[in-house]
This record gives C-alpha cells, structure tokens and sequence, in this order.
C-alpha cells in the first residue's frame, strides 16, 4: 500500500461516518446508487482486466521487449503510439497496462506516447466525431493530437 492508500481510505471513512451523523437516510440512499453505479461497471471493468492479463500470458516477453523496448527508442516510440491510437481504454485499465509494459520491457517513452495517443488521438472514434464535427476538424484534431502525442513522447526522452 502507498501513502495515498493509506491517507485516503481512513479519509473516507470518517468522511461516510460523518455523512451518516448529519443525514442517515440520504448516506443510505447515497451508498444504494454508489453500489448500483459499481456492480453495473464492475463486470466491464472484470473483463477489461482480464484481457489485459490475457494479453500478457498470450505475448511472450521478448517481443515486448524487442518490439517497445528496442534500441531505437525513436521507432518503439511510434509503435507504442500507434497502439494507443486504435485502442479505447478507462485510464485505470491504460495506466497500470503501461506500468506491466515498462516492467516487461518497454521503454518509459514507449510509454509516454502509449498513454498519451491514447488519451488524446481518436481513431476508434473517427466516426463519431465525424459525425459531430466534420470530417476536416476530425483529421486534422488526430494528426495534430498524435504529433504532440510524440513530442510529449520525446519530451520524456530528453528529460530523462
């Protein structure tokens, strides 16, 4: 457990408790949606763990490692943006995803870029903004989101 852990969770407690001293019945109502809100994503969020464990059982390490990890950070930089550019992730699933990346041996800039395209470029979503924004908005919002997505990549490099 971190430190944040450690201060958070007794934080919400005596903040629950004191909820339940000042109105019992909206506390009551309040944890109902809360457990509602929870079992409704909880199965989503389950699966989406699970496939990241698949993935990691299914990929053997060395092709992590050569493919995000190699020595031209450069390159493995721009694999990992491409990755994070196709794929819609909560950014609780992406962020700890980025984590087992580097642990299996994927570059810290790898996964910068990863993380970045991911919460910046849209191409899942390319139709729907489409939709809403026009085809000239949409293209030029993810060339532009995936080229700043790099330089944040590179950025990570020169400062580290």
């Amino acid at each position: 457990m971190n430190i944040f852990v450690i201060i958070l969770i007794p934080a919400a407690l005596v903040l629950l408790g004191w909820s339940t001293l000042k109105s019992r019945e909206k506390t009551k109502q309040s944890l109902k949606v809360a457990k509602g809100m929870f079992l409704n994503v909880g199965g989503e969020i389950f699966g989406l763990l699970l496939l990241v464990a698949l993935f990691f059982t299914l990929v053997p390490q060395g092709a992590i490692e050569s493919l995000l990890g190699g020595a031209n950070i450069f390159l493995s930089s721009l694999y990992g943006a491409m990755i994070g550019t196709v794929l819609i992730l909560p950014k609780f699933v992406a962020l700890p995803l980025a984590a087992d990346l580097i642990k299996q041996g994927a570059h810290i800039v790898v996964a910068a870029g990863f993380i970045t395209t991911l919460t910046m470029v849209g191409f899942a979503t390319f139709p729907i903004e489409i939709e809403h924004f026009g085809k000239k908005y949409t293209l030029v919002r993810n060339v532009f989101s995936f080229i700043f997505a790099i330089l944040v990549a590179l950025g990570m490099m020169v400062m580290l």
